[in-house]
């Protein structure tokens, strides 16, 4: 699925905005996870390890002072000893294992699942510990009892402290243990915080890379969507410059490649409205001269015609008169008779070349009506039939039916024909195939008219229907010109067509009713 360009750019930019966002997310969580564990540590086990060495310190006292009492000889000595125990040493030693409990115990508020078992099992050492000093308690005072007399039963009193002594080294240990599992917990911990930092280092600076190489990759990306923007405004350029021929080919299914299409479909469609205007001012250019030409055609040919009758009539009467007169020798009177026959001949052809810029300059409107193009390319092939085969020229018909039927003026139609069937037959001197073809198209119907003879020049190709411009020696140029604006009024088209390589072809295209 190809995305549109505004859908690319902002994903572009919605990728770069989520890996940043990942970033800072991650950043985030991890930044939260130290504070938790810098919390954990800090307030947590430091505060475990310091509260666990001070019992040790204190159980350690405690030792040292029942050692005292088994060799102090002084019983006021003894009994200060003795009192300071009992006053002090159960009181301040249960407040520090509640107060070692109760920090263990607020530690669970906080502590991630993973310390949470350890924790426990320091909490409950801490309870066991306060429990088995109940118990020493009791002994202690069972040894007080007997060391406080004047005279006490040492070998009782021995064998009391020793087992005291005993508690003491048995709570010393645990006391030392659950010291040493703390501290190695604190140190494990402090390794892992180290150890996760720098690995958060290490992905934060590998995500900050992604995510501006990614915003590299959206940018070039843009700048390659966004590339054929800048041909788009050359081409623009050219045609503000009058240069229809510009095309971006830019290819893509996204805006810039549509406007780009429609830019090289607004280009053609200009070029060829600039050509079609420049036809229509070359075809008004030609009808303004050709109306000029037609207006002093005619009054030139009105000027002419009535003289060149009175020059036939008076040759007809000098003929009449020539036919009765006698001569002294045969041979004069037949000079005098060819001399009155090249005068009517030129007479004639003057005569033709009149009615010729008189169709030209008023060429009437066509009455259209539904006529069979066929039976009139019949009739103009039967009227030029001796003609054609007294110049050698054999006639080929490809109808593609009997009936064609167009909207013509018969006559008009006709004399268009007519004309074309004669210029072929003029190109073909040494004789050749003369070939009519009709067939129907999309609401038109097409004829052609094909010769076989030496075919036209570039320059006479182009030139072919302006008014006065013939190839043949002593043509007057009217037919073809006369003949186009007869199929033009037809509402149709008459064109010579340039993909014939031999002879010419002339292709007459006519409406249908």
């Amino acid at each position: 699925m190809r995305l549109s360009l505004a859908t690319r750019i902002f994903v572009g930019y919605a990728v770069v905005l989520a890996t940043f966002g990942a970033v800072s997310l991650f950043s985030i969580t991890e930044l939260h996870r130290n504070q938790l564990e810098i919390r954990l540590v800090s307030q947590g086990y430091l505060s475990l390890s310091q509260t666990a060495a001070a019992i040790e310190t204190f159980q350690k006292n405690q030792a040292r002072d029942t050692e005292r009492l088994r060799d102090e000889d002084s019983v006021d000595t003894r009994r200060a000893l003795i009192r300071l125990a009992r006053l002090y040493f159960p009181n301040l030693m249960a407040e520090r294992l509640d107060g070692a409990i109760a920090a263990a115990r607020h530690v669970l508020e906080f502590a991630p699942d993973s310390e949470r078992e350890f924790i426990g099992e320091t909490v409950n050492r801490f309870e066991e510990l306060k429990t088995r000093y109940r118990e020493y308690d009791e002994a202690a005072n069972a040894a007080f009892t007997v060391l406080e007399k004047e005279r006490p039963d040492w070998a009782a009193a021995h064998e009391r402290l020793d087992r005291l002594q005993q508690m003491e080294a048995s709570l010393a240990s645990s006391i030392r243990l659950v010291h040493g599992s703390i501290e190695a917990r604190l140190l494990d911990r402090a390794q892992q915080a180290q150890e996760r930092d720098r690995r958060t280092g290490v992905v934060i600076i590998a995500l900050a890379v992604l995510a501006i190489a990614t915003g590299l990759v959206s940018l070039g990306v843009t700048a390659r969507s966004l590339r054929p923007v800048r041909r788009l405004i050359d081409g623009v350029a050219r045609i503000r410059a009058g240069d229809y021929s510009a095309r971006l080919g830019i290819p893509g299914d996204d805006e810039i490649a549509t406007l780009a299409r429609e830019f090289d479909a607004m280009a053609a469609a200009l070029k060829q409205r600039e050509a079609e205007l420049a036809q229509k001012q070359d075809e008004l250019v030609r009808a303004e001269r050709l109306a000029a030409v037609g207006r002093v055609s005619a009054q030139v040919a009105h000027e002419i015609r009535n003289p060149l009758s009175s020059i036939g009539l008076n040759v007809e009467m000098l003929e009449e008169q020539l036919s009765k007169a006698k001569f002294g020798a045969e041979s004069e009177g037949k000079e005098s008779k060819e001399l009155l026959a090249s005068v009517t001949r030129e007479v004639d052809r003057l005569t033709e070349i009149t009615e010729d810029y008189l169709r030209l300059a008023r060429l009437p409107n066509p009455s259209l009506r539904a006529e069979n193009v066929v039976s009139v390319l019949e009739g103009v092939l039967s009227f030029s039939r001796e003609e054609l085969e007294r110049a050698k020229v054999k006639v080929e018909r490809k109808f593609e039916a009997l009936e064609l039927e167009v909207l013509a003026d018969e006559g008009q139609l006709r004399q268009v024909f007519v004309n074309l069937v004669r210029n072929s037959r003029e190109a073909m001197v040494e004789g050749g195939t003369l070939t009519v073809a009709a067939h129907a198209k999309s609401g038109v119907v097409e004829v052609r008219v094909a010769d076989t003879g030496p075919g036209l020049s570039g320059e006479a190709r182009a030139r072919l229907f302006e008014p006065f411009f013939s190839t043949k020696d002593g043509g007057t140029g009217l037919g073809l010109s006369l003949s186009r604006q007869i199929v033009q009024a037809h509402h149709g088209k008459l064109e010579a067509d340039p993909s014939v390589a031999a002879g010419t072809t002339f292709v007459v295209t006519l409406p249908r009713p």
